[in-house]
C-alpha cells in the first residue's frame, strides 16, 4: 500500500499572539512552529497501516518556505519514508489554491490512500482534503474517530450531532482525520537520527488562483479588568444592580 499524508506547520495555539506590521497575518517572531495535531493524528493512522505491513510506504508532503522541512523532519522521525516540500513564499488563505497545488503533486502518485488532518489550527477552514479529493475524482470521508481497512475497500466512523456515522468506501480514497482516532507517537532517538538520511524533495508549488484572502486582521478587545464589591449574601443586591445596569445581561 502506498500512503500520502498530508500535514500543514502550525504555531503553538497556547501563546499570546501579535498582528504583524503588514496587518492581515500573525507576526511568527518567537512563535514555536509544530505538524498541526489533526495532521500528526493522520501520521500515526498512516504508520499503524505501516506496522501491519512493512511493504507499505508513508510519504509526507506539505506546502510552505523552507522552514516546514522541519516539520516534515519530525514526520520522517515518526516512521514516515520519504517527504515532499511544495516550496511557496506563503501559504495563501484560499484552500482552493492550496487545494491545486497538492492535487497537481498527488495525481499520478499511486497513492491507495491520502490523508488529511480534519482541519488546521491555524486557520480552521477544514476544506483543503475534501478538496482535493474532488480535484482527484476520489472518494471523500471526513472526519473520521475510527477507520479500518480490508483489500480494496475501507470502513470508517464518523462522530455527528447525536449520534455516529458508519461508512464504506472504496481504494483509492481521501480521509480527513478527527480527535479520537489514535494518539501520535513521538519520535524516538532512533527515528530523529534516520530521519536525517531520509529522502525530502523539493519543488515549486502549482498553486491555484487565489480568490479568496485575509485583508486585515484585528485582535480581540482587551477584557475590562474585574471588581470585588463584596462577600456573602449582602453583596447579592449591588451585584444584581449592577448586572442589570453595567453588564445588562439581567
Amino acid at each position: 500500500m502506498k500512503i500520502a499524508v498530508c500535514i500543514k506547520r502550525v504555531p503553538d495555539m497556547d501563546v499570546r499572539f501579535k498582528i504583524a506590521p503588514i496587518g492581515n497575518a500573525v507576526d511568527e517572531a518567537g512563535l514555536k512552529f509544530d505538524i498541526n495535531d489533526f495532521d500528526s493524528w493522520a501520521v500515526e493512522a498512516a504508520l499503524q497501516i505501516k506496522d501491519k505491513d512493512s511493504a507499505t510506504e508513508v510519504v509526507i508532503v506539505s506546502l510552505g518556505s523552507d522552514s516546514v522541512q522541519e516539520t516534515i523532519r519530525k514526520a520522517l522521525a515518526m516512521g514516515a519514508d520519504r517527504g515532499v516540500e511544495l516550496k511557496v513564499a506563503r501559504i495563501p488563505f484560499d484552500g482552493l489554491a492550496i487545494a491545486h497545488a497538492l492535487a497537481a503533486e498527488l495525481k499520478g502518485g499511486g497513492f491507495d490512500l491520502i490523508l488529511f488532518g480534519k482541519q488546521s489550527a491555524d486557520s480552521s477552514n477544514g476544506a483543503v482534503g475534501a478538496m482535493v479529493g474532488e480535484l482527484l475524482g476520489l472518494p471523500v470521508v471526513t472526519a473520521i474517530s475510527k477507520l479500518e481497512l480490508a483489500g480494496a475497500t475501507g470502513s470508517a466512523k464518523r462522530e455527528i450531532e447525536g449520534g455516529q456515522e458508519f461508512v464504506e468506501f472504496p481504494l483509492p480514497a481521501v480521509l480527513t482525520i478527527d480527535q479520537g482516532l489514535n494518539t501520535a507517537r513521538y519520535p524516538a532517538l532512533k527515528g530523529i537520527m534516520a530521519a536525517k538520511k531520509k529522502p525530502l524533495d523539493v519543488r515549486p508549488a502549482q498553486l491555484g488562483e487565489q480568490s479568496v484572502s485575509v485583508t486585515k486582521m484585528e485582535l480581540p478587545p482587551e477584557r475590562p479588568a474585574g471588581r470585588i464589591i463584596g462577600e456573602g449574601a449582602s453583596a447579592v443586591p449591588e451585584l444584581v444592580g449592577l448586572l442589570q445596569t453595567e453588564a445588562k445581561v439581567l
